[in-house]
């Protein structure tokens, strides 16, 4: 069935990505667990997250409440963008499938860090609070780097950034303003160990959350509050051993 299919494209980015933010939010979280409740945060919205009404689950097609469902249990809370834009579930499902692609690929010479980067500064730029705070409580995941995000939130040029870092944000900085690209670009980019391919990654990531802050500004998307203190502080892994 196609809805097999469209379930299929979209589980590796619920268990590579979501799997992640479940130890950063459970630990903090769980004595506000009441024993015995199942409750999914697709549901009842606890408030308000988008100017366009937030389907229930039973209204929506089941691929949909499955992969939903799955996120939330694998990283202990469902993000606002998956009930935001279950509004339009046809959208819905090419948007994760091409997120997919673009963040959870295994090849070309991007880190899922350095993916998240792109996000954070191309965001700031288009002034989205919604990507800007969620992607900034990702990189700080995948880099393990608690202040990095913050800082090219504020400033990238001032960030305590590399020069691959910052060769690379340059470039998706001119994406996402429009300039016009040049061979200078791309030279830019090779000096620091890119090659063309990559360049083409980062110019689709910065490009296709150009959509993704505009629908959030349109939609009025609001960050879960769990994405700001996620990845801030080290784990302490001897807490929750043998539960």
């Amino acid at each position: 069935m196609a809805s097999n299919g469209i379930l299929k494209l979209l589980r590796p980015s619920a268990f590579t990505l979501f799997a992640n933010l479940r130890p950063y939010w459970l630990l903090q979280q769980r004595a506000a667990v009441v024993p015995g409740a199942r409750h999914f945060s697709s549901d009842a919205p606890p408030g308000k997250i988008s100017r366009y009404p937030v389907p229930y689950k039973k209204d929506l097609p089941y691929d949909i409440v499955e992969l939903m469902e799955e996120v939330e249990t694998k990283g202990g809370f469902l993000p606002n963008v998956f009930k935001v834009l279950s509004h339009r579930p046809a959208e819905f499902r090419a948007f994760f499938a091409y997120y997919n692609e673009l963040m959870n690929k295994e090849t070309g010479g991007l880190t899922k860090a350095d993916r998240e980067l792109i996000v954070v500064a191309t965001s700031i730029h288009n002034q989205c609070l919604y990507c800007v705070v969620s992607h900034s409580a990702l990189h700080r995941i995948y880099s393990k780097k608690p202040t990095l995000a913050d800082q090219v939130a504020v400033n990238y040029k001032n960030a305590d950034l590399s020069p691959r870092e910052l060769a690379m944000l340059d470039f998706a900085l001119a994406v996402c303003r429009s300039d016009t690209i040049t061979e200078q670009h791309f030279l830019s980019l090779e000096k620091e160990g890119f090659d063309q391919e990559d360049a083409w990654d980062i110019a689709a990531i910065a490009a296709f959350f150009a959509m993704s802050n505009r629908l959030a500004h349109l939609t009025d998307m609001r960050p879960n509050t769990e994405f700001y203190n996620m990845g801030r502080m080290p784990r302490d892994k001897s807490k929750g051993e043998g539960k």
